[in-house]
């Protein structure tokens, strides 16, 4: 009986989230980057994902220290034009403008600490440097991989720029090369998975 309600616990666990990605997927609000591994996941016996971003160039208004006083102005889950980035910049009016990079972050949940030791497994041979369990119950194990492309530099504020436009453009020439790196561990992650999850 014990063991009927472990099983039914995860599978329930399982379930909901993977209900959630379907709505997602359906809606159009998952990454396109993130829906082979996700769905990949879901087709698994013992995994399953949950909150997970892709990695996104933003242009992100800072008009306080707290979480709630921050907007994105901005979002891209792709590489970006000069055009583009110029264009959000100067429609900003207020606040600290931050031009940022975001990597990947993906959670993904698993039955036992076997399944847990092989997601880290496969996240070291994708070159992935950063993960680690953040819950560990039985029955029950959760694990964070985040990349390690990022920027983050305040370009505008109160409506004045703080750089010129040719360095914003050449902070651009950094940026999606990043984003670029950081969907390729992203994919050579899920190929990873493949090999490894059941």
């Amino acid at each position: 009986m014990p063991e009927k309600s472990q099983k039914t616990r995860f599978g329930m666990i399982k379930e909901r989230h993977g209900k959630t990605f379907e709505n997602a997927l359906k809606q159009g609000k998952m990454d396109e980057q993130m829906i082979g591994l996700c769905s990949f996941a879901a087709g698994t016996k013992g995994f399953y994902t949950s909150s997970c971003c892709s990695g996104r160039i933003i242009l992100l208004e800072k008009n306080g220290e707290a979480k709630n006083k921050n907007a994105f102005h901005r979002k891209w889950h792709r590489t970006v034009s000069a055009r583009e980035l110029i264009e959000g910049v100067e429609e900003n009016k207020g606040g600290v403008l931050w031009l940022k990079l975001d990597p990947f972050i993906l959670h993904i949940g698993c039955k036992n600490i076997r399944g847990a030791n092989s997601i880290l497994e496969a996240m070291k041979k994708a070159g992935v440097k950063r993960g680690g369990i953040m819950v560990a119950q039985k029955d029950k194990f959760l694990i964070e991989l985040q990349g390690t492309e990022t920027m983050a530099l305040p370009i505008k504020e109160n409506g004045k720029q703080l750089a010129e436009k040719a360095f914003i453009e050449k902070l651009l020439e950094k940026a999606n090369p990043l984003l670029e790196k950081n969907y390729a561990r992203l994919r050579a992650l899920e190929n990873e998975f493949r090999k490894t999850l059941k």
